[in-house]
């Protein structure tokens, strides 16, 4: 905790902060990937530095064409936007992996020349049969490296002149790091403390594949020194790379980034990673918007189609891995930037609770002002056919806020602001409501009929006047209006809604109600 805070003190004492989010399109943007873009961008900001983009694309055996778009779209949607990246422009480009693939070349001969990595011509069928021969004689901690890579084929173990041949043959040709023997290798990593990793334990990682595209490490590094990051923070699982970049870094004579490794976001129950199979399983999405998949033909909910609005995700997900110190939990955006401390980022995993996204998401919807609400209602009540207008949605967004979860859940709770439903509370009704009083609902359906001014405080005044004249109990009536009015024991205030209804449909809708309960009781009766 000292060396933490420590790093906190001297993290906001730094100028230049530099930090990058740099996902691989090889399929949807996960919400642990968000997170990890959250969290650069809120040490950035937080800094007075930069946030960028940058698009990992060099394996291209897992690229999907779609999933930069996706990426893009998804940072926008959480108004996560680079300073730097495609599109974008910068004084460090280009920001894809691919369109630098000439630079990567020259950095891995580089490393040959110093004696830090080596040429390989072992083929991909030579490389499987040595990995079964080792699975056979049940050797499965075999890797390519110091113990092994003399008896394999490669510039160290063939002599030079076979090494020039297969060199301009150009053909099946690997570059791979030249991990030395018997290191310790320290790494003060800003989240976990002091990492070690024994050097005889790693591989030989391939820097430069025979396409002449960099594998991860290579390009990693160089991207980031090229591009003068200065902090380095994404999940935890890449934190047993580190070991081998921080050899490259020290390889090549740079200076290597702080580095900071995120704890992972946990299955809501049992152990282990959140995935998309978990979504399926569980009922809530793990993508920001949805995903179609093309290899399986499915279709992933996001975050945003389900009803979420962004800013509560955001909250939310802020949460999975980092505290504020005290019980504080609603964050704006900027008011995250100002608490964002990354000496407060746990080591520890955190469960993702879809509950409590819920839960986050009506605390913003509720607080989210009514004319916001009534523009992103607008457009999803003309999908399912509803006609009203504007000063309509307004007022309906205000009655129905504290009821709705969910963006969807203003049309499914408040459905009967723009039908009546098909079904009503039966049970309800032959509970309620009694055949003698059906004058009273008449005589009610009358006055309500006559009103000039159709507003709440008028309904009310009209309503519990007459009850007290006629010496009844509310619960004789008031049941009775509302199920007439919205099919239904629940919503808002009854005397709002049937404003909000208009005086036409509300006695529209409370004749033939009554009808239909009186037929119900009398079948009920016998």
């Amino acid at each position: 905790m000292r060396l933490q805070n420590l790093y906190s003190i001297n993290i906001l004492s730094m100028s230049n902060v530099r930090v990058r989010f740099a996902p691989s399109p090889t399929g949807p943007l996960h919400i642990g990937g968000v997170r990890t873009a959250l969290y650069n961008y809120l040490f950035a900001k937080k800094n007075g530095g930069t946030f960028i983009l940058r698009i990992e694309d060099t394996d291209q055996t897992r690229y999907v064409p779609e999933a930069e778009e996706y990426i893009i779209k998804s940072l926008a949607w959480f108004g996560l936007t680079p300073e730097e990246g495609p599109g974008l422009g910068g004084d460090f480009g280009p920001y894809r992996q691919s369109e630098r693939k000439d630079m990567y070349g020259q950095y891995a001969t580089e490393l040959v020349e110093k004696g830090h990595a080596y040429y390989c011509f072992d083929t991909s069928e030579e490389l499987t049969v040595w990995r079964k021969k080792n699975e056979a004689e049940k050797n499965h901690s075999a890797k390519y490296n110091h113990a092994t890579r003399m008896s394999m084929r490669n510039s160290l173990s063939l002599s030079q002149e076979e090494t020039d041949r297969l060199l301009k043959e150009g053909e099946n040709i690997t570059v791979r790091l030249n991990v030395p023997e018997g290191r310790t290798i320290h790494i003060k990593d800003e989240v976990r403390g002091d990492v070690s990793f024994e050097s005889d334990e790693l591989d030989d990682k391939i820097i430069l594949k025979g396409d002449g595209m960099p594998t991860y490490h290579l390009a990693n590094i160089v991207d980031d020194h090229l591009m003068e990051i200065t902090h380095v923070i994404r999940g935890e699982e890449w934190l047993p790379s580190t070991a081998h970049h921080v050899l490259m870094y020290e390889m090549f004579g740079w200076t290597a980034p702080s580095f900071s490794h995120l704890p992972l976001i946990l299955k809501p129950v049992g152990s282990g990673k959140l995935s998309k199979r978990d979504g399926a399983k569980f009922g809530f999405p793990v993508f920001p918007l949805e995903w179609f998949d093309k290899e399986e033909n499915v279709t992933y909910q996001g975050f945003k189609e389900d009803g979420y609005l962004p800013e509560a995700v955001t909250n939310f997900i802020s949460l999975l891995g980092w505290n504020p110190g005290n019980d504080e939990e609603m964050f704006t955006l900027d008011e995250l930037i100002e608490a964002f401390d990354p000496a407060r980022i746990v080591k520890s995993g955190a469960k993702f609770d879809v509950d409590k996204a819920k839960w986050f998401n009506q605390q913003y919807i509720i607080a989210k002002p009514n004319t916001e609400l009534a523009e992103m209602l607008m457009p999803m009540a003309k999908e399912r056919g509803y006609d009203v207008s504007e000063d309509f949605m307004i007022k309906f967004a205000e009655l129905m806020k504290e009821r709705a979860e969910m963006m969807p859940d203003f049309f499914t709770a408040g459905a009967f602001f723009f039908e009546m439903p098909t079904e009503i509370d039966e049970k309800m009704a032959k509970k309620k409501y009694k055949l003698e009083n059906r004058t009273h609902f008449d005589a009610l359906i009358g006055s309500m009929e006559g009103m000039q001014q159709f507003t709440s405080s008028a309904l009310e005044s009209v309503v519990k006047s007459y009850i007290a004249e006629q010496e009844l109990s509310f619960g004789a009536i008031m049941p009775i209006l509302r199920l007439g009015t919205c099919g239904t024991m629940k919503g808002p205030d009854l005397f709002e809604t049937m404003e909000l209804l208009g005086q036409e449909t509300v006695v529209s809708r409370m004749k033939d109600s009554i009808e239909k309960f009186t037929v119900l009781k009398n079948a009920q009766n016998g």
